[in-house]
């Protein structure tokens, strides 16, 4: 490898390294403040954190690594141009093509690994972060009571206390409704003060009350017989409750399989039996209507009635209605009505089931594309990114994010709306995954040969020079007129 190669190399591979971090941390960040409620307040440990944000993370590479491939081409280039670095290297020969060379191998086998970490790793950690998200959502809240409040987070059980001193968490003027017997008893506790706590494995709730009274009411089954009401004094009480959903379990992540989860392979298997599946229900959905409701092989159940009826009168069904009377006729359009809701109800009810499987296969093709258009993306960015930093020789972290989120933010809306035309059917999944490719593939030429040339196309002093030779260019005839009037009057008055 040549000392240039590797001078170009390291010059981008670091700006890469740091942006892609940069990119993944703000995303994960934007994960942390969408989950923010579900995680404050149900004792989570670090690691279950630290384990969500990682499989969110993971999730965020097909919109981090084009952003970040993006953005580092046009720091490196926009540094090498500001250090007059690029200057020297076109001084000594080389095309734009040629500086190119390096960085877009690296970028190229970065595209091919993303191809492998999205067809692999991202269903992965997308099936274990749904799991998780899950299991963080059925977790119930810390028991955290508030001085004068009812807390209900108990199953069956309903806590108030006056005060909870906050350094030795010893409660005041404890009232708790209990009914969880399941008969529909309910046993009433007062205390002076007490202790309520979750068991170290959080599967029991630990009470310890001081000084107080209960009362436990018993009803009867029997009307005939009459309720009772016991009254126990107590100075302590220590009771152990069994609780559930307080302590954090897990769910097997395999349930929750759907087309983000599986690979291309998978993807294709999908395809075919989703597509056979849909055509089987669309066909099945209009059948039935046809042959048995409209057009059916032994004449129309309307006809059928119509000659049980009248057996004497025409065959044709427009003249036999038309020589019944009123009451014949209220009877056919009685019976036509009837047949009709019940066609339109079968059609309604089979049409879900046929949307539904479209729906399905039209998912699995966006996905599947989603994952071939990735490594695609990326080698556009940077020739976006490249031919933008050489032309703007601007390096730091102004210009280059103003220009990088402006471009992605383009590509984003682009992809976002291709993708929902795609799953209603209105477009391919071809097209509708593809569309920002396609619109962004010529602004990468067209970049990518302006800054080969040294075009001025960002340049703010080529466009006000240009900007004043088109004004001067209107203004001249008016000036041209303005001078010729002055200097005529100039020769009159020398005449005189």
């Amino acid at each position: 490898m040549k000392t240039i190669h590797k001078f170009i190399l390291k010059s981008y591979l670091g700006p890469m390294v740091l942006t892609f971090f940069i990119v993944m941390f703000v995303l994960m960040m934007n994960v942390l403040w969408r989950y923010i409620d579900e995680l404050v307040g149900k004792g989570l440990g670090l690691t279950v954190i630290l384990e969500l944000m990682f499989y969110a993370s993971a999730n965020m590479i097909s919109l981090g690594l084009p952003l970040s491939t993006l953005f580092a081409a046009i720091m490196t280039m926009g540094n090498m141009g500001e250090n007059y670095e690029l200057l020297a290297m076109k001084s000594s020969g080389m095309s734009l093509p040629r500086i190119l060379q390096p960085m877009l191998v690296v970028v190229f086998f970065i595209s091919v690994g993303s191809f492998f970490v999205a067809n692999n790793f991202v269903p992965y950690s997308f099936k274990k972060s749904q799991a998780l998200l899950y299991d963080i959502r059925h977790q119930k809240q810390t028991i955290e009571f508030q001085d004068g409040m009812f807390f209900d987070g108990v199953d069956d059980m309903v806590i108030r206390i006056d005060h909870q001193d906050p350094q030795t968490g010893l409660l005041t003027g404890v009232l708790i409704y209990d009914t969880s017997d399941g008969s529909g008893n309910m046993t009433t506790t007062m205390a002076e003060s007490g202790y309520i706590r979750l068991s170290d494995d959080r599967k029991f709730l630990l009470v310890k009350l001081f000084n107080g009274e209960m009362y436990e009411e018993t009803r009867n089954t029997n009307w005939y017989a009459k309720s009772e009401l016991r009254h126990h004094i107590f100075s302590e009480e220590n009771l152990t409750i069994p609780m559930s959903g307080f302590d954090f379990e897990r769910t097997d992540s395999d349930l929750f399989n759907n087309s983000q989860t599986k690979n291309v392979v998978q993807l294709d298997r999908g395809i075919d039996s989703l597509s056979i599946a849909a055509s089987e229900r669309s066909v099945k959905s209009y059948e039935p209507l046809l042959t048995s409701h409209i057009f059916s092989e032994d004449h129309s159940l309307i006809i059928d009635s119509l000659r049980k009826e009248y057996p004497r009168t025409a065959v044709s069904l427009l003249d036999s209605i038309e020589s019944l009377d009123v009451y014949g006729r209220r009877n056919i359009l009685a019976t036509a009505s009837s047949l009709a809701k019940n066609s339109r109800s079968m059609v309604s009810f089979d049409e879900t089931a046929a949307k539904e499987a479209l729906n399905q296969l039209y998912r699995y093709k966006n996905e599947w594309h989603r994952k071939m258009a990735l490594p695609f993306s990326i080698i556009i960015f940077f020739l976006i990114g490249a031919p933008l930093g050489a032309i703007i020789r601007k390096g730091g972290l102004g210009m280059p994010i103003i220009i990088s989120v402006s471009f992605f933010v383009i590509y984003y809306i682009i992809s976002i709306s291709g993708e929902k035309m795609a799953l209603e059917g209105t477009i391919g999944s071809f097209f509708g995954m593809w569309i920002s490719a396609f619109i962004l593939t010529p602004i990468a030429i067209f970049l990518t040969i302006k800054a080969t040339n040294d075009s001025n196309l960002f340049d703010v002093d080529w466009y006000k020079t240009r900007y004043k030779k088109v004004k001067a260019f209107f203004t001249r005839p008016a000036n041209h007129k303005k001078q010729k009037i002055e200097r005529h009057g100039k020769t009159a008055n020398e005449t005189e």
